[in-house]
């Protein structure tokens, strides 16, 4: 005889359409510049971890180059086109943090890139 998994999940439809419509709600009050920067500070966190920069133990186990290449460029083309939306007080500290990433991956980096050819630097220009 089996007994219920706790950890199983039974889709239930019913409840589905009210959770969307609470969220959909819920998104709608919240202003685009923070949906931004909170996209920008989950790449740059993601990418700090990917560059090995976590404060956990196992954090050189956790680094990969290509998937931090991959954050820093997204991060950098959301920096560089949201920033006329979102002004210099905004957008200042997500440059300063962007540039950070790029200098670390640059240092982490066994083959450096040329200038110009690193991570993001076709929307931001050379980082050095």
């Amino acid at each position: 005889m089996s007994t219920p998994d706790s950890n199983s999940y039974v889709f239930e439809p019913g409840d589905a359409g009210a959770d969307v419509s609470q969220q959909i709600r819920d998104i709608s009050e919240v202003p685009a510049i923070e949906v931004i920067t909170t996209a920008a500070v989950h790449l740059m966190s993601a990418a700090a971890v990917k560059l090995g920069l976590a404060a956990e133990d196992n954090a050189a186990e956790l680094k990969d180059l290509d998937e931090a290449r991959k954050l820093i460029t997204a991060l950098a083309g959301l920096v560089t086109a949201a920033a006329p939306e979102i002004g210099s007080q905004h957008a200042g500290p997500l440059r300063d943090g962007l540039r950070s990433l790029q200098l670390a991956f640059r240092e982490e980096s066994l083959i450096p890139d040329a200038p110009g050819k690193g991570p993001g630097e076709k929307y931001t220009g050379a980082v050095n």
